[in-house]
């Protein structure tokens, strides 16, 4: 079964499968990934991102328990939306780095080991996207290391950064820790498929990102330094299909605020 698959849990690793939830759209791509993590004979599970709150794919997910937690990589609806009605279906709690979006339990720490169902979750601090950003580097018996994303990396394309919550600066960080993961570490993202190798896809990532800053830095030479986010993507971005220059301009926002310092 290859990407995507909607409606079916697909197997990607040993530990890790992925229910596709069917909303499709230029910012969620073929739609949200719901990874469903357990150790091979394990009977219970845990959830990463539930989605939005659509009942048919949240009692999808369910049926694949009993969910022993729910975790959350950051607060954007089409991923944090239908947490507090999958905790009703299941009655799992729900972590999150925002303590806002925790039920039944208390916040992550970044550094935190999540264990449960037979894996063990490493949290590890990637802001930029959202500030509340974080990254799960999953561990467990017979299986090789992965590292799952949320929108930080995703399986195609690039990543907006959400200003003014988000930010450029701490993005790049983000980007450099995953650049330091193990060589073959397995990208399992928030939307797109699966990748092979995090430090491959995010030194790609950190290349495209100095790309658009030199293009930014050139598009204000040209406009002049009080440009606006809208002239600098209708310049910079008039090769990308103008559906995206909205949220291209989220992310000219964050690159013109980094720039100016």
């Amino acid at each position: 079964m290859t990407h995507p698959a909607y409606r079916t849990l697909r197997p990607v690793t040993p530990l890790a499968s992925v229910l596709l939830a069917d909303n499709p759209s230029p910012m969620t791509l073929e739609g949200t990934n719901t990874w469903v993590l357990r150790a091979p004979g394990v009977e219970g599970c845990v959830v990463v991102d539930p989605g939005d709150d659509e009942i048919g794919h949240l009692e999808r997910v369910a049926a694949q328990g009993p969910v022993a937690l729910v975790l959350l990589t950051h607060r954007h609806h089409d991923h944090a939306g239908g947490a507090a009605r999958f905790a009703e279906l299941t009655g799992a709690p729900v972590r999150a780095l925002d303590p806002s979006l925790v039920l039944g339990s208390e916040a992550l720490g970044v550094g935190e080991v999540v264990a449960a169902a037979g894996v063990e979750l490493r949290v590890v601090a990637t802001p930029g996207h959202t500030s509340d950003s974080v990254s799960f580097l999953l561990d467990g018996p017979g299986a090789a290391q992965a590292v799952l994303t949320g929108d930080t990396v995703l399986g195609r394309g690039t990543t907006v950064i959400d200003h003014p919550d988000g930010k450029l600066g701490p993005y790049l960080d983000s980007l450099r820790r995953l650049a330091d993961l193990a060589p073959g570490t397995a990208v399992l993202p928030g939307h797109g498929p699966e990748l092979p190798d995090a430090p491959a896809v995010a030194a790609a990532y950190l290349a495209h990102r100095e790309q658009r800053l030199d293009q930014v830095r050139d598009a204000l030479t040209t406009l002049g330094s009080g440009a606006t986010a809208r002239q600098v993507v209708e310049l910079v971005y008039a090769d990308v299909d103008e559906s995206l220059w909205p949220a291209a301009e989220w992310s000219v926002q964050a690159q013109l605020a980094y720039l100016r310092g």
